[in-house]
């Protein structure tokens, strides 16, 4: 391979193929391992991406396999929601979808083989004498008096675990390797517990449970996995994933292979925290669109392409680092320019009547589906003599650079004539409830005979013609880019106005929308019809994204 072709690998890429040049692998063979104790998020995006996006690179497979070791937590909705996201997201695992719990009576005769080799033994210590013999960062830990047990004594009480002799929490089955090793892990870690609980799958087969540090490195040698690819904060976990697959005598040894998480401003990833968000009704659920979860990206109307090219943009780190929502926020605009329908909404209407248009007069003026797209087509809008615009659109008394309407100024209607206002109307509050306009019918279009041009145009919806939509305003759940870092309380920087919902005037092929279609409302921004709450007839709109691009300005300034 050319230098300058391998210096355009990540750096998990060039141990794959070194490993080919190598010959230690033949095929690539990646896995995808959620536990099912929650919904997915953005984080977990990024992982998929990099596993099947490396399975397919280079020919091989990934598997979606379920790390369900622990059913307290655990729940069919989780596998069920982790697996439609997966492939919405655009991956499909095939014919291999697996479970730990497929694998746990070859785990429970991987432990037993442990025992006898006298590398394991079953431990009866409190949890708080276990804190205490475990030692600190600084100081060692200390043996426990049950480590001398003999291997008949501990074949025995493990056999007697799995049959339930044993209270819940009494004992653990700990793995012999290092009390006084600097890495905590090695400290005789627990490899099974005793917990009786109805677990989805093998149901009350089993009362011992291993443990995912257990568990993981023995299902991925069991699968043939060649390269385990898992987030940072697993790089002080190698040494025991490496002595589990050595000790108990696999034959695969897969290599694990640790990239730095997903961290995005304004945004949690932590399961734990998301699931208090829903428990605690700080949300809707689990997809909700303010959630980061992947599940609520979709929802809001976030697009498949779109997250899949934000991870390949940020690419694969060794260091951890926060990414700007903005860039997000950038990948998925640049996805709905291209596919978005341009369609006029007004979201705070104020009338404009039309006095010189003709009464009862109607028209359907021509208007482009998408500039972006060379097949877009046009549809036909209708125009009356009363139309609603945006109140902000108006002004009494503009300032120097206001270039929408105010009175006696000249603008145009998209897609339609220009207009200049005459006079307005207000109510008792002293509140604008119409403006009074003429027109100059010989300017359908933008154009005019004599060429003059307007620099302000806004966008419009005949008054007659209009429907009424329910439209939600979507802003980010927090309002610090980094939650809880003030206070160390992330609910104390929940935003109060991450949601509005408003009644907004549109043209009437909007009512008709489908679940989940796409559109960009003129000025306003990028909306979606929501999948789960809109009825035929009746759509609810999300709204996406803004239109401003805040990380495209930020690239212009760092050009400049």
């Amino acid at each position: 391979m050319a230098d300058a072709e391998k210096s355009s690998l990540n750096f998990i890429e060039r141990i794959i193929e070194d490993d080919f040049a190598r010959g230690k692998h033949s095929q690539v063979v990646t896995r995808f391992p959620p536990e099912p104790n929650g919904y997915l998020h953005i984080g977990h995006a990024k992982s998929i991406c990099l596993n099947f996006g490396l399975a397919k690179k280079y020919g091989g497979r990934c598997h979606l396999r379920f790390d369900d070791t622990n059913p307290e937590k655990e729940s069919l909705e989780y596998i069920e929601s982790i697996k439609r996201d997966v492939q919405w997201l655009g991956f499909s695992w095939g014919a291999h979808e697996y479970y730990a719990s497929d694998y746990f009576e070859e785990l429970y005769k991987r432990a037993v083989r442990l025992i006898k080799a006298g590398k394991a033994y079953v431990d009866d210590l409190s949890p708080e004498q276990m804190r205490e013999y475990r030692g600190t960062l600084t100081k060692p830990g200390k043996e426990s008096p049950n480590r001398t047990r003999s291997i008949e004594e501990n074949l025995d009480l493990f056999e007697r675990m799995r049959k339930g002799e044993f209270p819940d929490g009494s004992m653990l089955l700990r793995a012999k390797i290092d009390m006084a090793s600097g890495n905590m892990n090695m400290r005789d870690p627990a490899l099974y517990r005793i917990r009786r609980i109805n677990h989805h799958r093998t149901g009350d087969a089993w009362c011992i449970y291993p443990m995912y540090d257990f568990t993981h490195p023995l299902s991925d040698a069991i699968e043939g996995i060649t390269h385990s690819i898992c987030t940072l904060e697993f790089e002080d976990h190698r040494p025991l994933y490496d002595w589990s697959v050595e000790e108990t005598e696999m034959e695969c040894h897969p290599r694990q292979i640790e990239f730095a998480r997903l961290n995005l401003t304004y945004t949690v990833m932590s399961k734990r925290i998301l699931l208090q968000l829903v428990t605690e009704g700080h949300v809707s659920g689990w997809d909700d669109p303010r959630m980061p979860t992947i599940s609520g990206l979709r929802r809001r109307g976030y697009t498949p392409e779109a997250i899949r090219q934000f991870a390949d943009i940020i690419g694969v780190a060794k260091v951890n680092s926060t990414v700007d929502m903005a860039l997000l926020e950038h990948c998925l605009r640049e996805d709905l320019n291209l596919r978005a329908l341009r369609v006029m909404v007004v979201l705070d209407p104020v009338k404009v009547v039309i006095d010189n248009y003709p009464e009862g007069k109607e028209e359907l003026l021509e208007a482009e589906n998408n500039p972006e797209d060379p097949d877009g087509g046009m549809r036909m809008v209708p125009f009356s003599r009363e139309v609603y615009i945006e109140r902000e659109d108006f002004m009494e008394d503009p300032p120097k650079k206001f270039f929408r309407l105010a009175p006696g100024r000249e603008i145009r209607l998209k897609h339609a004539y220009y207009i200049t206002c005459v006079s307005v109307e207000k109510n008792e509050a002293g509140e604008i409830t119409t403006i009074h306009c003429s027109y100059d019918p010989e300017s359908r279009g933008g154009g005019t005979p004599d060429g003059r041009r307007v620099k302000g145009t806004s966008h419009w919806v005949s008054v007659s013609h209009a429907k009424e939509l329910e439209v939600r305003l979507y802003d980010n759940l927090f309002t610090s880019p980094e939650p809880g870092s003030r206070t160390g309380n992330f609910l104390d920087d929940l935003n109060p106005d991450s949601l509005s919902t408003i009644k907004a005037m549109a043209e009437p092929s909007l009512i008709d929308a489908e679940p989940e279609a796409h559109y960009q409302f003129l000025r306003k921004g990028y909306f979606t019809v929501d999948p789960k709450e809109s009825k035929k007839g009746a759509p609810v709109f999300n709204r996406t994204v803004t239109l401003r691009d805040s990380w495209a300005k930020l690239q212009k300034k760092i050009e400049a």
